[in-house]
C-alpha cells in the first residue's frame, strides 16, 4: 500500500468495498427443517440471529446442525430455542458445548412482542425452518406455524401426486 499512488489506492479500496458488499448479502443454505414443511402451515417467517460459541460456529460451517425436533419458546421476553442439535467440533476440545443446550435468538423487541401475541393463540407455535449463513453470520428462520392435521397431510400428497402425474402426462405428450 505504500508504494501505491493515490488514484491506486482509492481503487484498490473501492474494489475492496464492493466485494464486502457482495459477500454480506450472499446465503449459504447450511441446514433445512424439510419436517416442519409437512407437519405445519407457515403463517409468517423471520430472520433470526443466534448467540453461539465459536466451535459451535465451526460445527455448522461443517454441515453438523440438525434442526428435526427443535422449537422455539419465549421465557423473560427472550426467545429461546430447544432442541437444536449441534455436533460438538473434533478440534474444540475443552471448548465444546453441550449439543442440545437451549439457545438465544436475537430479534428486535417489537418482533418478539409480536411473537408472544401469536404464541399465546391456540395452535401456534415457533419452529425453525433453516440455518444458513449470511455475511459471515449465522443466522435461523423462524416461523409462526399452525399444525397440520392427519386429513390436511394426507391432502397434500395426494395434491404432490396428482401434479407429478400431470407433468408426466404433459411430458409425454411433447415428445
Amino acid at each position: 500500500m505504500k508504494g501505491l499512488f493515490l488514484s491506486e489506492q482509492k481503487a484498490f479500496w473501492l474494489e475492496r468495498r464492493t466485494k464486502m458488499a457482495k459477500s454480506k448479502d450472499e446465503i449459504k443454505e447450511v441446514a433445512q427443517n424439510k419436517k416442519a414443511r409437512h407437519d405445519y402451515f407457515i403463517e409468517q417467517t423471520y430472520e433470526a440471529g443466534i448467540v453461539l460459541s465459536g466451535t459451535e460456529v465451526k460445527s455448522i460451517r461443517q454441515g453438523m446442525v440438525n434442526l428435526k425436533d427443535s422449537y422455539a419458546t419465549i421465557e423473560n421476553g427472550e426467545v429461546i430455542l430447544n432442541g437444536m442439535h449441534i455436533s460438538p467440533y473434533e478440534q474444540g476440545n475443552i471448548f465444546n458445548k453441550d449439543p442440545l443446550r437451549p439457545r438465544k435468538l436475537l430479534l428486535h423487541r417489537s418482533e418478539i412482542t409480536r411473537l408472544i401475541g401469536y404464541t399465546q393463540q391456540k395452535g401456534l407455535a415457533l419452529v425453525p425452518l433453516k440455518v444458513y449463513f449470511r455475511g459471515g453470520l449465522v443466522k435461523i428462520e423462524l416461523a409462526v406455524a399452525r399444525g397440520k392435521k392427519l386429513y390436511d397431510k394426507r391432502a397434500d400428497i395426494a395434491e404432490r401426486d396428482a401434479k407429478r402425474e400431470i407433468d408426466r402426462r404433459m411430458k409425454e405428450q411433447l415428445r
